[in-house]
């Protein structure tokens, strides 16, 4: 959620309208620099404070004993049931709600180890089994996990580290004597024994190692004008396109054009945390992002480390607990509640203040009074860069370039990022001003404020805070925070990048994996920045954690432009959707898919496809509000609206089908969507992407029973509409290839299988590169067809 909740926008909404005529004007046409002190006393702690206190308590974020025992609770009970996986995710959030150091909390630990083990992620397990160690874990259990540690350490092949092990748990034994309860753990001691003994006497060999396969180098010269960006690059300036990237070189598909570490990022929470006002007490056990990565750097989560002082922050391991909190954690940590109900843009804003430290946050604010005209009008600074944009000499001028003329991932590059402040609705501007001056108010009451100002040892940065009595007015330094968090709320209108992932749907415990793109953060990336918007891009943009990778998906002249796709892509939509789409960046697309389609009387290709047919004859349907038959002989008309309600209930019926797939009723799920298909080919073009989804859908429910050919042949059929629609070399192609090369792979289709996979390769190492997690799964698979005997090979 970008945006603050519903309620505090409406708030604000009512709090603008309610001002006078003269002060609106006042605030609408203030700098950045003069809105400030205008919106501070307008934030009143009778009404729009306390109504955002109210709208806080939503969002839990604190730790709270009675939810660590719903989720514990509820943990051992999937565990019971084997759901190991939904188990572990409950014992990490009961962990989430328990003090550090308390028993409760190791017990967590120790508990989710157990899930951990059954699941096969070993390694882990004896990480979580240290920490149940480190944080208390009652000694009267302890046996119980020090012999799961010697059976992990058995399986790794760590002989010797499972033998100490288990001298611990004798100790222990010996120590404390035996109990009725204790009988069948000595049984379980007895048996490691003896697989220990069988170990040390016949050593396995060592595995032979698989690396064997490949892998791909790419030859990169860095620019050395624009930080991690390609030599083959070089940064312009002119007044119809500001700042830009072009190729300074012909350029290939697939090579990389930039490796570029975010400058801050934020994970995108999720609704779950955002309850409604009750008095009841109701624990939700939904999976969200929040659950499922780490909070600093975007891996995804097995055994998640639960923040010190909140439920809601989570990592990947210590190590980034701790750099997060030293470098903006201990800030944010009492903030929870206020950043998640003020919005990820807010809380971007202040992580982003928080990461680059007071004294250059001072510089730079003050540094853009005295050139206010000119951030205002930023074309005015470059006049000087004449007809030689590309020398060193003439980027020096550029804004965001350093003294040397060099554009770095830097704070400075973020700051000078346009924040179109004039473009922005009064209501909108206003809407943040309440919110940053909401934030540092907070920040102050909290007795944060010399913590932010870097004004404070890190030591006393993480004892507890007492609330302040304030006057209200916000202090000289937060006044210059406060402005700039304003001035990045701004510009994450037209600059914030969608750190994307691909995630499993389903239960991710199929032969077939499949997997679809979802917004998994919101960062700041200052050179991915420079990139002009185009509806029909030449590059290809993927994430690994916090780290962008953009790539050439055609090839790219020398001179001309790098375009990156904001979102409405031609093969999406049609071009009045995209325009009114793309007037959130204050721009009119002019790129040439957006002018072909301008000029052309002729509906797009993406409308034609994605239209209607005649109930009737099939013909296609013409019209905007009541569509008519275009075929002459036939006189059906019937109204959009609905044709629309027919389609909304199609995707209902869709979604129901899916649901019995879920419950493991897949008889019942082929029935439904073959009904649909039914339904659809009454009304929808027969190359609607709808059409297409269904046979996907299709061919997950045949794969799930083992049909492999029949899996395969409704997915052909769902590739020959998502080609017509993205195209063959598209990384949506790439996608569907790969899940039909899973369903040959595991159908022993061998010779389809390896030619699907030469393709899937082909394209989807142009978009995510050779070392993608895809690109070496295909690769394992075309090994391991390979290594099959010729007898067989020859047979398929």
């Amino acid at each position: 959620m970008a945006l603050p909740v519903e309620e505090w926008r409406v708030c604000a909404a009512r709090r603008w309208a309610a001002l006078e005529p003269a002060l609106r004007e006042r605030l609408s046409a203030a700098s950045l620099h003069d809105a400030l002190p205008l919106s501070c006393g307008l934030l009143r702690p009778e009404a729009e404070a306390a109504a955002l206190r109210g709208l806080c308590r939503r969002a839990r974020a604190g730790k709270e004993p009675a939810a660590a025992r719903f989720y514990r609770e509820e943990g051992n009970r999937l565990f019971g049931r084997r759901h190991y996986g939904a188990a572990a995710r409950l014992y990490s959030q009961a962990a989430s709600h328990e003090l550090p150091g308390s028993p409760e909390v190791s017990v967590c630990f120790a508990n989710r180890s157990a899930a951990l083990f059954h699941l096969g992620h070993l390694e882990v397990c004896l990480e979580d089994i240290a920490r149940a160690e480190s944080h208390g874990y009652p000694d009267r259990l302890l046996p119980k996990v020090l012999l799961r540690k010697a059976e992990c350490l058995l399986c790794l092949g760590r002989v010797q580290d499972a033998a100490d092990a288990l001298s611990a748990v004798e100790n222990k034994i010996a120590v404390d004597g035996i109990t009725t309860t204790q009988q069948t753990l000595l049984k379980k001691l007895n048996q490691l024994k003896i697989k220990i003994h069988e170990k040390e006497s016949c050593p396995e060999p060592a595995p032979e190692g698989r690396d064997d396969i490949p892998r791909k180098s790419e030859v990169w010269e860095e620019n050395d004008g624009i930080s991690g960006a390609s030599s083959s690059l070089r940064l312009n300036f002119d007044r119809e396109r500001g700042r830009h990237l072009v190729a300074s070189q012909d350029i290939l598909p697939g090579q990389t054009l930039l490796k570029e570490e975010a400058f801050v990022s934020v994970l995108c929470p999720g609704e779950r945390l955002l309850l409604p006002d009750s008095s009841e007490t109701a624990w939700d056990t939904r999976v969200t992002n929040a659950d499922l990565y780490c909070h600093r750097c975007l891996r995804q989560l097995l055994a998640s480390v639960p923040c010190r002082g909140c439920s809601y922050a989570k990592y990947c391991s210590q190590n980034c607990a701790d750099v997060a909190w030293e470098q903006y954690h201990r800030t944010e940590c009492s903030l929870g509640p206020l950043l998640l109900t003020l919005g990820v843009f807010c809380h971007v804003a202040l992580r982003t203040v928080l990461l680059a430290g007071f004294a250059e946050v001072s510089r730079l604010v003050e540094w853009s009074h005295d050139g206010d005209k000119d951030l205002r009008n930023p074309e005015a600074r470059c006049k000087h860069l004449g007809e030689a944009p590309d020398t060193r000499a003439g980027t020096r001028g550029i804004p965001g370039c350093n003294d040397n003329g060099q554009y770095q991932s830097s704070y400075q590059a973020v700051f000078n990022l346009l924040p179109h402040a004039e473009k922005h609705s009064p209501e909108h501007k206003f809407l943040f001003m309440l919110s940053v001056v909401a934030m540092c108010k907070e920040l102050q009451e909290a007795g944060l404020e010399a913590a932010v100002l870097n004004q404070e040892s890190s030591e006393k940065w993480s004892k507890p805070k007492t609330r302040e009595k304030t006057s209200g007015e916000l202090s000289p330094g937060l006044k210059i925070m406060a402005e700039a968090m304003l001035r990045h709320v701004l510009q994450l209108q037209c600059n914030a990048q969608a750190i994307t992932v691909m995630q499993e749907s389903g239960s991710g415990d199929g032969a077939v994996v499949n997997k679809k793109p979802v917004r998994l953060a919101t960062a700041f990336f200052p050179v991915l920045s420079l990139l002009n918007h185009s509806c029909c891009p030449n590059i290809s943009v993927s994430f690994t954690g916090t780290a962008a990778t953009v790539r050439a998906s055609q090839p790219i002249r020398s001179g001309q432009e790098i375009f990156h796709c904001y979102g409405p892509h031609r093969c999406r939509m049609g071009v009045a959707e995209r325009q009114q789409l793309l007037s959130q960046y204050f721009f009119e697309c002019r790129c040439q898919a957006c002018l072909d389609e301008l000029e052309s009387d002729v509906k797009s290709v993406v409308s034609v496809r994605n239209s209607f047919c005649c109930p009737s004859c099939r013909a296609p349907m013409q019209g905007e509000d009541m569509l008519c038959c275009s075929n002459e002989a036939c006189a059906i008309s019937v109204s959009r609206e609905s044709l629309s309600h027919r389609l909304l209930d199609l995707q209902q019926q869709i979604k129901k089908a899916l649901e019995q797939l879920r419950d493991g009723k897949a008889d019942q799920a082929i029935k439904m969507l073959q009904k649909c298909q039914m339904d659809a080919g009454n009304f929808l073009s027969p190359e609607h992407l709808l059409m297409g989804e269904m046979e996907d859908h299709l061919a997950q429910v045949y794969a799930t029973l083992g049909k492999w050919q029949d899996a395969a042949r409704h997915l052909e059929r769902s590739i020959e509409i998502v080609e017509m629609h993205h195209g063959p070399s598209s990384v949506e192609i790439g996608h569907e290839l790969f899940k039909l090369a899973q369903i040959l792979f595991n159908g022993f289709a061998v010779s389809e299988a390896l030619s699907t996979i030469q393709r899937a390769e082909e394209i989807l190492s142009v978009h995510c590169g050779p070392q993608s997690t895809q690109i070496q799964e295909l690769q394992e698979m075309k090994t391991c067809l390979s290594e099959l005997p010729r007898s067989i090979l020859q047979r398929t």
